[in-house]
């Protein structure tokens, strides 16, 4: 494929380096003469191991050229990569004004050069941009920077996940590649580019794949954080954080795992509010401040707060709750942020019905009877024998179990409302009509 990569930093060299080390017919272009220069003379204008030796080597077998012309590297080019860079903007926005010149400058060319043999070309972002963006500004930017004079162009969202000092080995060896788009061509062009690889192309909505990026770097700054805010404690109080944090990398079942990754709701139960409370606490004797985990536990608060909020917000009146453990197939009602929602709900004058297969109040002992006698001490009274009788003439359901009978029930008597807490109620349930999700 002839390939224009827009933009020759350090993504845009990286890219156009080892797509034309992999046998296609790359031109870079940037409105820097000094990087255009570099590159023509076969050297890297960026700093990476292995680089400079592929873009040598690219260069003097013309399978990379470099141009301050945007029209002479996109004509007849098959598909267009942006790659220029989207600096913060003041108030910690994005600053998009290097993608608007971009898609205007790839539309331009289009406009005015020849296309490839199949009358098609694609429009790839690969810099990090906002979700909506390439919907919002490079779909609208390119239909009217062609004026209907130009081939159908299609544009889709390709995030890259190189790390500088590895990029090359990352961009060889990526953990997916994921290409956001409605564009059954463009998603085509972006598989047939990279199928060299040897992986599949996850195609998903392009919001999806914007997204997906601000997640992947916000995931990898907290995991730098927590490493070092629980290091300044461990510290004075004697304890080597970097075993600590070597053993804790061992364990690949909670740890370094998908678990707990997954939006639903809060956390509760008996041990993580309390141990990170606890940490708090030691932080403060010690002088610490640990404002990472306590925005953990006041980010826990807010989810809470606004499904409360939600129904607050509604007509509803009599609610039904599915589920009062903090997590299914268990008892245990210490901290269970369902308990919570209850308590204020019933305080806020709404009829409240709850169903919980495991729950069974005389059963309960300790602690856990304790906790849950100081908050809802009329729990037997609130109880429902089944979710069918708990759904009877509500309102709203707020549906943390998902078990096969609730699914059932809110299947059989759907209410008008149904807000959906764990996502996990399946497709059917999905496809009702008064269903929403607490994150998505």
């Amino acid at each position: 494929m002839k390939v224009a990569v827009v933009g020759l930093g350090y993504v845009g060299t990286v890219t156009a380096a080892c797509l034309a080390d992999n046998g296609h017919d790359v031109w870079g272009v940037d409105v820097d003469a000094a990087k255009v220069g570099e590159i023509s003379a076969g050297r890297s204008p960026v700093a990476e191991p292995g680089l400079g030796a592929i873009v040598a080597r690219v260069v003097a077998a013309g399978q990379l050229r470099a141009t301050t012309s945007c029209l002479a590297a996109v004509d007849q080019a098959e598909i267009s990569l942006v790659c220029v860079g989207t600096p913060a903007a003041a108030r910690g926005g994005t600053d998009l004004s290097h993608v608007r010149h971009a898609v205007d400058d790839i539309a331009r060319a289009l406009r005015h050069g020849t296309v490839a043999d199949r009358g098609r070309h694609s429009l790839v972002i690969r810099s990090t941009v906002p979700p909506g963006t390439v919907e919002e500004v490079v779909a609208p930017a390119l239909a009217a920077g062609l004026a209907g004079a130009a081939p159908v162009t299609g544009v889709a969202m390709c995030p890259e996940f190189l790390r500088e000092g590895s990029g090359v080995a990352d961009f060889l060896a990526p953990p997916f590649i994921v290409v956001g788009t409605s564009d059954a061509c463009a998603a085509d062009a972006v598989s047939s580019l990279f199928s060299f690889l040897g992986q599949p192309v996850r195609v998903v909505d392009v919001r999806t794949a914007e997204a997906l990026k601000y997640a992947c770097n916000a995931f990898h700054a907290t995991k730098v954080s927590f490493a070092n805010e629980l290091s300044r404690l461990f510290r004075l109080l004697g304890a080597d954080s970097r075993q600590v944090m070597s053993l804790f990398c061992e364990d690949t079942v909670l740890n370094i795992a998908p678990a707990y990754l997954r939006p639903g709701f809060a956390f509760g139960g008996s041990c993580l509010p309390k141990d990170l409370r606890s940490l708090l606490h030691l932080g403060r004797r010690s002088g610490v401040d640990m404002p990472l985990l306590a925005g953990t536990l006041a980010t826990n608060e807010l989810v809470i707060n606004e499904v409360i909020e939600r129904v607050a917000a509604s007509p509803a009146r009599t609610v039904a709750l599915l589920g009062l453990s903090f997590k299914m197939a268990t008892d245990d009602l210490r901290e269970s942020p369902n308990v919570e929602v209850a308590e204020q709900l019933i305080g806020k004058g709404f009829e409240v019905r709850i169903y919980d297969q495991v729950i069974k109040p005389g059963r309960l002992v300790g602690a856990n009877r304790r906790y849950v006698h100081a908050k809802l001490p009329h729990l037997e009274r609130l109880l429902s024998g089944s979710p069918a009788q708990a759904l009877d003439g509500a309102d709203v359901a707020l549906v943390s179990a998902s078990d096969s009978a609730v699914r059932a029930a809110l299947l059989a008597a759907p209410p008008p409302r149904v807000i959906d807490l764990s996502g996990q109620l399946g497709g059917e349930v999905e496809a009702l009509g008064g269903y929403e999700g607490l994150g998505w």
